[in-house]
């Protein structure tokens, strides 16, 4: 897949990615939320900059082993691939099937009744305490359970949030891990559009969500 092109105002996430190092790499340790056992936050970043915000996560990552850190990369999509992948081959070939068949359709509405039957089968593999974030919790507490001592000095860095467009509420991913993370620094690069101190569009499509808590690095 190419990159899209730059938009007039699509910026560089590098310096987002280098507020968001200072603040892990502290002398006191992460600061990266001002609420005492909160330890999230996001990266937001255009989507157009997706390939140059890996670039710069994966500095990110070689800066914060070289500091004695742990980076544990947690990619959405492939959750999601994985958790299709268990339903066993039928789902898939039936999702595919029906999207085709309504795509193809005539109906002028057609296009939405498609998608609305992928979201409709596929929203209870993301949504909900049992959803995605069951898993990302999973990957966190067991990495953390095999080594407690780790927990000042691990990074939890979910991604590719925009492969599960338009179905992702990040919003609910953060709430859904809320108390579930063994307080291990948990970072969410959002690809969207920032509205304000706490608003954030996902992809710049959907609607403007201020349920957010986090701290925002833009």
């Amino acid at each position: 897949m190419n990159e899209l092109p730059l938009t007039p105002h699509a910026k560089s996430p590098r310096p987002a990615l280098d507020a968001l190092r200072k603040d892990l790499i502290h002398e006191d340790g992460p600061r990266i939320s001002t609420m005492r056992n909160y330890r999230f936050a996001l990266v937001q970043y255009d989507p157009e900059v997706e390939f140059e915000l890996r670039q710069e996560v994966q500095r990110l990552t070689s800066d914060l082993v070289a500091a004695g850190w742990t980076v544990l990369p947690i990619s959405l999509q492939r959750l999601l691939h994985d958790r299709i992948r268990a339903q066993g081959p039928e789902l898939a070939a039936r999702v595919i099937r029906m999207e085709k068949r309504l795509a193809q359709s005539a109906q002028p509405t057609a296009n939405a009744k498609a998608l609305k039957h992928l979201e409709d089968r596929l929203a209870p593999l993301i949504e909900g305490p049992d959803g995605l974030a069951a898993d990302c919790a999973r990957i966190i507490t067991d990495y953390i359970t095999r080594h407690p001592e780790k927990t000042d000095r691990t990074l939890a860095l979910i991604g590719r949030a925009g492969a599960l467009y338009p179905f992702f509420r990040s919003s609910a991913l953060l709430r859904h891990l809320d108390g579930k993370t063994m307080n291990v620094p948990v970072v969410l690069l959002y690809p969207g559009v920032r509205h304000g101190p706490t608003a954030l569009s996902f992809m710049g499509e959907l609607p403007v969500d201020s349920d957010y808590r986090p701290r925002i690095y833009s």
